[in-house]
């Protein structure tokens, strides 16, 4: 979709070419667990190695990196302390994960560059079902079809570059207990886009 093309008012919020009056403005949220410094450290050296290695790719930020669970799009910015109250109500701690492999999604013509990671105990799973059914009940989601997989994904293929999905080496080994479940809104910029929390709760036990 197209706003420059429709003459829409921008998701960001501006004119309406039909009243005059500020359009309300929208958020572009979604639901993610974070994950430890030294996890998102490691992590962001892995993909460093990988860029400098493969042309074409752009480094998702290592203060960025995260495991998404909702991905919820645009939403009225009035919307955005609902979506936050129902998305962290399900919270639980959360058991070990660990990275197992470098993964291309899709596998051909890949678009991004992800670790995969391993759930053991099923919690990060569980988790993502009981804030996805939460949402989908009281907040308007629509939960996707695919199955979830536990992913961070550390970088994306650049505009107008495409990218074999050459062999990938393993990425670094260390298991770490995700220490918060966060609410996002995600602003679009011209070098990609940056996450500010909205709303953030615990995933360990004080």
């Amino acid at each position: 979709m197209s706003e420059a093309e429709s003459g829409a008012a921008s998701p960001e919020g501006g004119a309406s070419p039909d009243s005059g009056a500020p359009a309300p403005e929208k958020v572009r949220l979604f639901v993610g667990v974070d994950l430890p410094d030294t996890t998102r450290r490691a992590l962001a050296g892995w993909a460093q190695a990988r860029a400098d290695e493969i042309g074409g790719l752009r480094l998702i930020p290592e203060r960025s990196l995260h495991v998404t669970l909702c991905f919820l799009g645009w939403r009225p910015a009035t919307d955005a302390g609902h979506v936050g109250r129902v998305a962290l109500a399900p919270a639980t701690e959360l058991g070990e994960l660990e990275p197992t492999a470098g993964a291309w999604l899709p596998d051909r013509r890949p678009r991004v560059l992800a670790v995969d990671l391993d759930d053991p105990e099923g919690h990060l799973s569980a988790l993502h079902a009981r804030v996805s059914q939460a949402l989908a009940a009281e907040a308007g989601y629509e939960p996707e079809k695919r199955q979830f997989r536990p992913h961070v994904t550390v970088a994306r293929v650049g505009r107008g570059h495409r990218v074999r999905p050459v062999p990938l080496p393993d990425p670094p080994a260390g298991p770490f207990r995700p220490p918060a479940l966060t609410l996002y809104r995600s602003r679009l910029r011209q070098a990609g886009a940056e996450y500010e929390p909205l709303a953030r709760v615990d995933l360990q036990a004080p």
